[in-house]
């Protein structure tokens, strides 16, 4: 890969979550058919686990089920503690323990009896850091919180606390300012795609026919390689024209735009200002 910096792979857990009807879990793993050629695959925790070894990734995810939004409380309840017996058998297939960090996944739906249940099932293995999963999947943004929050107290203080998935500034500032250290979401670039830059002042969807003869850059705040270098007008033609170098302009920009954010959140909690800076940039990204 020529990446020279920290590697972080997920298990595969949620994907397969996302194919529904395409999979089978068992308590050994979980089949399920490739979408592209519809052949059959296997996962267990073992081979997540292989994998992640060989591929030396710095921080590794055990394997979970992550249950749909509005799940029974049986069903939530046999799936967590299905993904903690994954979770035990993904530890003792670890090879690499002291330079690859295997991380536990905190699961059980929206119900918080099953919640602490799995953080405290998970603490007990004594993993380098733990994640939590299963939200932002549909539920109501105030529950999210509510649960995010309640989750997030669970876990020790002095080990890395991971929200799975989101990506949103204003999920990350929510995330963070409820004692959450990481985050990952594939929204810099799957909004990359559909044509639309983060900004300092709101969100740009460059795509569209305004931006047409627009010489000034994606956002005058920001130091990117693309706001350095090109137009609105010219990133909308290329996305018009379906040229790959307008969304890698756009990924490059909203990385490097996230990035920032984390920077600026780092200093406001330092200098206990992270809820008003939370009010001063809502305000500015038209958040209400």
């Amino acid at each position: 890969m020529h990446w020279d910096r920290s590697i972080l792979t997920d298990s595969g857990g949620f994907q397969v979550f996302s194919l529904g009807a395409l999979r089978k879990i068992t308590e050994e793993g979980v089949e399920f058919k490739s979408h592209l050629d519809g052949s059959t695959k296997f996962l267990s925790p073992e081979k997540v686990v292989e994998v992640q070894n060989d591929l030396g990734s710095d921080i590794m995810m055990s394997l979970d089920e992550c249950v749909e939004y509005g799940a029974s409380y049986e069903y939530t309840k046999a799936s967590m503690e299905l993904t903690t017996r994954w979770a035990r058998r993904c530890q003792e297939a670890h090879k690499n323990p002291d330079k690859q960090g295997l991380f536990g996944i905190v699961q059980g739906g929206m119900f918080k009896d099953l919640r602490e249940k799995s953080a405290l099932d998970l603490i007990e293995l004594d993993l380098p850091g733990y994640a939590i999963g299963g939200l932002s999947i549909g539920e109501p943004q105030d529950l999210m919180y509510e649960l995010l929050g309640f989750t997030t107290a669970l876990l020790p203080e002095d080990k890395p606390r991971y929200n799975m998935g989101v990506g949103t500034p204003d999920f990350l500032i929510e995330s963070f300012i409820r004692g959450i250290d990481m985050c990952d979401c594939v929204l810099p670039t799957r909004i990359a795609r559909n044509g639309t830059a983060l900004t300092w002042h709101g969100k740009v969807v460059v795509r569209n026919a305004e931006y047409e003869r627009d010489w000034g850059v994606l956002d005058s705040e920001c130091d990117c390689y693309t706001c350095r270098n090109y137009t609105r007008g010219y990133i909308r033609h290329l996305i018009k024209a379906n040229e790959t170098l307008g969304i890698r302009l756009l990924s490059i920009h909203n990385l490097r735009f996230l990035t920032k954010l984390m920077e600026r959140v780092r200093i406001e909690i330092e200098n206990d200002n992270l809820l008003t800076f939370k009010n001063e940039f809502y305000k500015k990204y038209g958040y209400t």
